[in-house]
């Protein structure tokens, strides 16, 4: 399985916010903008949340493994795996809510910040930024706990024999 790639992420994160910044200015011309859920940083907090007691957890499976502690659980390769494609998708996705609700709060800060509405919609768009990359860390870290060794070059195994 290929590790994820925090470029990739910075990529998703950017164009989402460009399209975002552009559709929120489009919408404004011709409408009433809406507003930013309260709920949006709250679920990525928690996701976060998840992901990283999922990693504090897997590490201290792998570790009584390695020891080999009496009745330690170690981490089946199937449950690692999936453990690792929900971070990967969690990431993926808290990257594209993220860079949507980064551009919607650029448009709000450089628009009417006058407003106490929009400047509510303001807060709760930065509190998805911060919470979409704590997802995204958070899943970076379960990643690096799960890496598997790097097998070894057999080109560089066969010059050093």
């Amino acid at each position: 399985m290929k590790q994820l790639r925090p470029a990739v992420l910075a990529g998703i994160f950017a164009i989402a916010g460009v399209l975002s910044w552009a559709g929120a200015r489009l919408w404004n011309a011709y409408g009433t903008l809406p507003g930013v859920p309260l709920a949006a940083p709250i679920v990525l907090a928690v996701i976060a949340a998840v992901l990283f007691a999922t990693a504090l957890s897997m590490r201290s499976r792998l570790k009584a493994q390695r020891e080999r502690r009496p009745g330690a659980k170690g981490v089946e390769p199937l449950v690692a795996a999936r453990a690792v494609v929900f971070g990967q998708a969690s990431a993926l996705v808290a990257a594209l809510v993220a860079g949507m609700y980064g551009g919607v709060g650029v448009f709000l800060l450089t628009d009417a910040l006058d407003v106490p509405a929009r400047r509510d919609q303001a807060w709760y768009a930065g509190g998805s930024v911060l919470a979409g990359a704590a997802v995204i860390a958070a899943a970076l870290f379960l990643e690096h706990v799960l890496k598997l060794p790097e097998d070894e070059d057999p080109a560089k195994a066969r010059a050093t024999a």
